[in-house]
């Protein structure tokens, strides 16, 4: 029996989605010792323009599945997922299509005209991936989510499979590692067809009278905030990329992330309480379930999160260097700088927001840190002329948002900013972590002065476990009550969870 707790749900959500960051960290870490400060900036690049052009073109479709599916039956939720499925078809062509003829136009902008080149060859590959996308949506609807684990660790040990070996095998260049992209990207198109129709066995398909306005109704005030967003994070990297150049914008790519486990963590609690504020919200029975679901998440979000950012900060530099090389020294400022977000996005308000219908509330704001960010990160270059200002003015008015949206979000359902919040709580968990990372600290330095490397994190990680585990109970913090719902098979009474 599958265990359908909200917390074994997010641990399948979060596995899958700490595939998507071992990809990236892994291949980042192969590449930028297999490439040249230059010729690996340029990769960056690639990506860079593709994931910022990615969020308009997906039209915001994919989260339409949270929204919709759980208000549906299953035989209309066939009808709805290859809807939904074919019009990212569509949108991944006309991508597709823009990338290749818009090369040259795009490599002028971040001057690089070895980009042009990069971006013909990778232009294949939102037509083959576009139609992929939704499978977290469609499986957290149905609480299906060991499927989304296993879909995301096989395609991605697959992606991570195909784009280094060319590189590492035939000593190729980043064109090898793009033609890599383009193989993996089609299997992976059959792969996530295959998934999509897992929940529908046996099943025929029943009109949803869910109209093509209706989705749109719903989904382009997403998009309109996706554009925001990729205004958001592309100020700092068009600035750092055209104005300090290739090598010091490779430094910063490799820097400017956040920690292992953070995105896996928030992107899971995300995705499953998003179709289950949806179905509260849309049957109007006790409300006051949001909060108990909201608190509960944040609590175990900032217990397990909190101690891990204080953790990667403290060895912040030795991080960096393993990962990627000395060479790469200077990435653990932008990396210090990045992790400070960390104490903040572990506010799912966006979830909350969707199942409102408050959309278009979650567009303004994203356009209002759009201007914001463009203009303080110019500002900050002006002023200070460094890529280290920039960074710092982009996390400024990422908490800044974070603060408006909490304050909307408890203005919504009728409670204090404080309830969202809950400040005292969070001040004591991060009390209990500085306390053992300080302790941690001068164990290393007075007796074992000399570590260093991948030892020195592996004896400074456990000595710290150890500490907050023995301690937890003097900061009244149960850590076994997130591990133990993993280890029940069984659906735990849980007044804030809707019966399925």
């Amino acid at each position: 029996m599958e265990n359908k707790s909200n917390t074994a749900q997010a641990f399948w959500v979060g596995l899958g989605s700490f595939s998507k960051f071992a990809l990236g960290l892994v291949s980042a870490a192969i590449l930028s010792r297999y490439f040249d400060k230059t010729e690996y900036g340029t990769y960056r690049q690639v990506l860079y323009v593709y994931n910022t052009l990615l969020v308009i073109f997906t039209a915001g479709l994919p989260r339409v599945f949270s929204y919709f599916l759980p208000r549906f039956t299953l035989a209309q939720g066939k009808e709805i997922v290859w809807k939904v499925t074919k019009i990212l078809l569509f949108f991944g062509f006309i991508f597709s299509v823009i990338l290749f003829v818009c090369s040259g136009l795009i490599s002028r902008a971040l001057n690089n005209p070895e980009l042009a080149v990069g971006l013909k060859y990778f232009s294949p590959i939102p037509l083959l991936l576009l139609p992929t996308l939704g499978i977290e949506g469609i499986f957290s609807s149905y609480r299906k989510t060991t499927y989304i684990a296993i879909y995301n660790v096989s395609t991605r040990l697959l992606m991570l499979a195909c784009i280094v070996l060319p590189v590492i095998l035939l000593k190729g260049t980043y064109l090898h590692a793009i033609y890599g992209w383009i193989v993996v990207s089609f299997i992976t198109l059959i792969i996530a067809y295959y998934f999509k129709g897992i929940p529908f066995r046996g099943v025929s398909t029943e009109a949803s009278n869910l109209s093509l306005k209706e989705i749109f109704n719903y989904s382009l005030p997403l998009v309109s905030a996706s554009v925001a967003t990729m205004a958001i994070v592309g100020a700092n990297q068009f600035y750092i990329s055209r104005y300090y150049g290739t090598e010091v914008f490779a430094e910063f790519s490799n820097g400017f992330i956040e920690i292992p486990f953070v995105t896996m963590l928030t992107g899971a609690s995300a995705t499953v309480l998003m179709p289950l504020f949806s179905k509260i919200v849309h049957e109007k029975t006790e409300l006051n379930r949001i909060t108990t679901l909201w608190n509960s998440n944040m609590n175990k979000s900032a217990i397990l999160i909190y101690p891990m950012v204080f953790f990667f900060m403290s060895f912040a530099k030795e991080f960096v260097t393993i990962i990627f090389s000395d060479a790469y020294l200077e990435s653990a400022k932008y990396f210090s700088t990045a992790m400070v977000m960390n104490f903040f996005n572990i506010v799912m308000f966006a979830p909350l927001l969707f199942a409102l219908g408050e959309v278009k509330f979650y567009a303004r704001m994203h356009y209002a840190q759009a201007v914001a960010t463009w203009l303080f990160a110019y500002l900050a270059m002006l002023v200070f002329d460094s890529p280290l200002a920039i960074a710092i003015s982009y996390v400024s008015i990422f908490i800044i948002g974070i603060w408006v949206s909490i304050w909307y979000s408890a203005k919504k359902i009728g409670v204090t900013f404080f309830v969202m919040f809950p400040v005292p709580r969070l001040l004591i968990i991060s009390l209990h972590s500085v306390l053992s990372i300080m302790l941690v600290k001068l164990a290393l330095r007075y007796i074992l002065p000399d570590l260093e490397g991948i030892l020195l994190l592996a004896v400074a990680g456990t000595i710290y476990l150890l500490l907050l585990l023995a301690s937890a109970r003097i900061f009244k913090i149960k850590y076994w009550d997130i591990v133990l719902p993993l280890l029940n098979r069984k659906n735990p009474t849980n007044p804030g969870i809707p019966k399925q």
